[in-house]
Parts: C-alpha cells; sequence; structure tokens
C-alpha cells in the first residue's frame, strides 16, 4: 500500500481534477435524499434522478410514502433495477420514521443502518450530504479507484477500504475526498476503459502502468 503522504498527493490531484465533485442525486431534504440513496443501490444516478421527481411529487413526506400503496410506488420507480425490493423498503423505511423517529432523517449511523434498505454506504452518504457529518461512503467507484492506486490492500473488503481511507485521510475531508474519488472513478477512471494514457495519476499508479505496457507491446 501506499503512504498516507503519497494518498493526500494522489487525491489532491483529483481534486484538482474535479473542483466541483458533489453528490449527484437531486434532493431538498435529508427525506429525499435517503430515499434518492436507497433507490441507488446497483443503479446509476442518472436513472434514479429520473423517476424520483414524480415520486417525490406524489409523496413528498414519510407519512405519505408510508401511506402510499404498494403499487403506486413501485410503478413510479420500474425504471430503476430491483425496483420491487426497493418499492417495499421505501414505505417500509418512512413508517419507520414515523413511528421510531418522529418522521425526521435520524442524524447517526447507528440508527440510520437500523432502516430498512440503509446498509453503511447508504448511512454514509447520508449522514455526509444531509447533515455534514464526517463520512466515507465506499461505493464501487471509490473502491476500484483506492485499489488501482494501492491505497487499500487489494483484497480489502469495502468496510476495510472505509477504514483505510479514514485513517490516511484528515476527518474534515473525507465528504470531499467520497465526492472526488466517485467522480475521478465515474469520469476518469472507468472500470474498462481507464484512461490512463492522459492520467496525471499515472506515474504513481501500478496497475495503469501495467495496462499501457500492455498497450505498447
Amino acid at each position: 500500500m501506499i503512504s498516507k503522504e503519497k494518498t493526500m498527493e494522489a487525491i489532491t490531484i483529483m481534486y484538482e481534477m474535479f473542483p466541483e465533485a458533489v453528490g449527484e442525486l437531486q434532493h431538498k431534504n435529508p427525506f429525499e435524499l435517503l430515499i434518492a440513496v436507497i433507490l441507488s443501490a446497483q443503479a446509476t444516478d442518472v436513472s434514479v434522478n429520473k423517476a424520483t421527481p414524480a415520486l417525490f411529487a406524489a409523496y413528498p413526506t414519510p407519512e405519505a410514502m408510508a401511506a402510499a400503496p404498494l403499487d403506486d410506488l413501485i410503478d413510479k420507480i420500474k425504471t430503476i433495477g430491483l425496483y420491487r425490493n426497493k418499492g417495499k423498503n421505501i414505505k417500509a423505511c418512512a413508517a419507520q420514521l414515523i413511528e421510531r423517529f418522529g418522521g425526521e432523517v435520524p442524524k447517526t449511523r447507528e440508527e440510520l443502518i437500523t432502516l430498512p434498505g440503509v446498509g453503511r454506504k447508504t448511512a454514509n452518504v447520508v449522514m455526509g450530504d444531509a447533515f455534514g457529518e464526517p463520512a466515507i461512503a465506499v461505493d464501487t467507484h471509490v473502491e476500484r479507484v483506492s485499489k488501482r492506486l494501492r491505497i487499500c490492500k487489494l483484497d480489502a473488503n469495502v468496510t476495510q477500504v472505509e477504514e483505510t481511507l479514514m485513517k490516511k485521510v484528515p476527518k474534515e475531508l473525507w465528504v470531499k475526498t467520497h465526492h472526488t474519488m466517485i467522480f475521478f472513478g465515474r469520469y476518469h477512471c472507468l472500470a474498462r476503459n481507464p484512461k490512463c494514457e492522459i492520467c496525471p495519476l499515472l506515474y504513481m499508479c501500478q496497475d495503469g502502468k501495467s495496462r499501457m505496457q500492455g498497450k505498447n507491446n
């Protein structure tokens, strides 16, 4: 693995490449963000953003969503993957917000992960984007970039990737780093065709160097 100093060197270059990196799920409040993040599991933000305007217009509050007919919820999100299960989850999640949290989205990871459809990654996104709480959510992009640059071990699971980043990145930069690494992975260090030949991090990326050697042979 690369050192804490090298990690921050790499992340600083990513900051320069994507200075405007922010969460791309459209939302007006913590409730909408929570529902959008639940819907985004194994789906693109683009597909979620196409479905949520009609969903939130019809069911803008936990009370409205909890009372919604399940068939109608499913119908409004059917363009998103796993829509049947997600429909059940968002209805149950809304109901639990009312029953257990007075209709408010809780601010702690421990409480968030008790909600239907909410895992550690979802909780971290909500904490960081809705409440400004320091958190790093490890999605496929963050995991891929961390492993390609050897910021973490290649066999690390998502929790270990998160823990390694938390050790190497100052706490006040966790949310910014999370969004920047997602942009870097989504728009530059792509899963299938990473832009190694124009990457300013190629000099410190073993993965990229190997890939370029393979192209040149």
